[in-house]
């Protein structure tokens, strides 16, 4: 039964991030209306700089897949983890609306990281 469950948060947290690369790419989701205006400033930067987003979007597709896999959740994991630090981090200072499932999220994240702590061992030794 435990390894339904993780697998069915591994999917749904994976899904995520795979359905926020995809739309960095094909914009299906409409930004929100009432976005903070510091928000929007800082979106115009990061659009600014023309290989940011896709760089983003390549990186969420593919940590989301790994993430999905228990023989590749580790790799998902650590690929996933700085893109997820500056979503937190942006919630934190820009847009505390989208906080708690930026911190549910990250709790995954980390539930991931430490579920597979041994096959990090090899790298900082």
């Amino acid at each position: 039964m435990k390894k339904k469950i993780l697998f069915g948060v591994s999917l749904l947290f994976g899904l995520v991030f795979i359905n926020s690369g995809l739309n960095n790419f094909f914009n299906y989701m409409p930004m929100p209306k009432e976005m903070p205006e510091t928000m929007m400033n800082a979106m115009s930067a990061f659009m600014t700089i023309g290989w940011l987003m896709p760089l983003v979007a390549v990186t969420e597709i593919v940590g989301g897949v790994l993430f999905i896999t228990n023989k590749f959740r580790a790799l998902g994991a650590i690929i996933i983890f700085p893109v997820l630090v500056g979503i937190l981090l942006t919630h934190i200072v820009l847009a505390p609306s989208g906080l708690p499932l930026a911190l549910v999220l990250f709790g995954i994240e980390l539930w991931g990281i430490i579920e597979n702590r041994e096959k990090y061992l090899p790298m900082i030794k």
